[in-house]
């Protein structure tokens, strides 16, 4: 007998493409049929058919302090008995700004927009803008919306211009754009000694989330602040992953590393769609109204996303928030280590901070090139077998996992033992 998922899904299919919103939830990746959440609870969530999971996606990162904080949803329920948004300015939007420029070094101004791709997209144009260039770079295995400039892979050889990654997106836009080898500074040196003068923009996961969770190795974001300021390129961090999860101040305090702009989304939001850019007042105040550089959004700034976003960085701006996150996550990282030598599995981590990937490689993993000589089909038979024991990974071999701070000793325990089975199964 058909579950109560599975009969959702079947339902989707019939009105959704591919019975879903997003590619990575129909399951594509790993076979079978994704699993449908009807509540979540801390580090827990709980599906139609009344199963319940431990949870590593945390709603592909926001749900940094767990899934239903009663403080998060106070403040969301506040707001919401006063009505779900206007289309006009509000103060709560002003306030989460003040937070966000109060926290990330660099930042002096904020525009809020609805989504991660949407700010990418805002990024790129308004570095275009500050320029008067068009070429951008960016790194294989990083991913930043689906926006045409960023759907482009690397062409055949490293100098070449890109080529596109899905039909819509036109040859002549990708063009426009170079895909290096992420954590390969001598070949963004290359490229830069070449065509640094038409480079407008540099845009990085400064810790990839989109190959699995691969951090930069040293010197590789020197690298990028070094080019970019002697040509005069723009310096763009897609924090929408790491910002407030690796560190309070995101992935630029956690390394040292200040970009020209950055591109926020997940945690400032609290769980609700939002995305923000933020930088320089010199850099922002070229956006419109002030500014040449259009940029609009109907539900931009929308109060309920902003009174979930000022309740979650209230939360984690406490002096211990992160070193326990931290704490947990290598615990985790650990245990999954430990039962994999046990089991005689090769597999290896790489964790920072609330961000974790597990790789089945005998190897470590620090580039593109690595994540794609893993073990995929080893991995799909593990997340099902996972899966079937109540723990809730990415269902993609190529996704970073999330830790909250709900993630107690108990959850974490209970996932190693579970992966040891898994690993006996799979």
């Amino acid at each position: 007998m058909a579950t109560r998922s599975e009969q959702w899904f079947d339902a989707a299919r019939r009105v959704l493409p591919g019975g879903v919103n997003s590619p990575v939830r129909a399951f594509n990746g790993v076979g079978g049929s994704p699993r449908y959440f009807v509540s979540g609870e801390g580090a827990w969530l709980t599906d139609a058919d009344g199963r319940r999971y431990i949870d590593y996606i945390g709603s592909w990162g926001p749900a940094i302090v767990g899934h239903a904080h009663p403080k998060v949803l106070a403040a969301v329920g506040e707001q919401l008995a006063k009505g779900l948004g206007f289309g006009a300015p509000n103060e709560l939007e002003t306030r989460l700004a003040e937070r966000i420029i109060e926290i990330v070094p660099h930042a002096e101004k904020v525009r809020m927009v609805s989504s991660g791709t949407e700010a990418a997209m805002t990024a790129i144009r308004l570095a275009r803008g500050l320029t008067g260039r068009d070429r951008i770079v960016k790194f294989e295995g990083c991913y930043h919306g689906h926006a045409d400039s960023l759907l482009v892979k690397a062409g055949s050889g490293a100098l070449t211009m890109g080529v596109p990654t899905s039909p819509g997106v036109p040859a002549a836009l990708a063009e426009l754009t170079m895909t290096l080898n992420y954590n390969d500074s001598a070949q963004v040196r290359e490229v830069f000694a070449q065509h640094g003068h038409a480079i407008a923009a540099v845009i990085v996961e400064p810790v990839a989330g989109n190959m699995n969770c691969v951090p930069p190795v040293p010197g590789f974001l020197e690298t990028l602040r070094e080019v970019t300021e002697q040509s005069g390129a723009i310096l763009i961090f897609d924090e929408v992953m790491t910002g407030f999860r690796v560190a309070l101040g995101g992935a630029q305090a956690l390394y040292g590393i200040r970009p020209d702009l950055t591109v926020l989304g997940k945690v400032i939001g609290g769980g609700l769609p939002v995305g923000a850019v933020t930088g320089p007042a010199k850099h922002l105040d070229q956006l419109a109204p002030i500014g040449p550089v259009y940029q609009a959004g109907t539900l931009s700034g929308n109060p309920l996303a902003m009174a979930s976003g000022l309740a979650t960085l209230d939360l984690i701006s406490t002096p211990d928030f992160h070193g326990a996150l931290a704490a947990q996550t290598t615990k985790l990282c650990e245990g999954i280590e430990a039962a994999a030598r046990d089991a005689r599995v090769p597999l290896v981590t790489n964790h920072v901070c609330g961000m974790f990937g597990l790789f089945f490689s005998e190897r470590p993993v620090r580039s593109f090139a690595d994540v794609m000589a893993c073990d995929v089909a080893r991995f799909k038979r593990f997340f099902h077998a996972l899966l079937d024991e109540g723990v809730n990974l990415a269902p993609s071999a190529f996704e970073a996992g999330f830790l909250s701070s709900a993630h107690g000793d108990a959850e974490i325990e209970q996932t190693v033992a579970a992966v040891a089975r898994a690993l006996a199964h799979s």
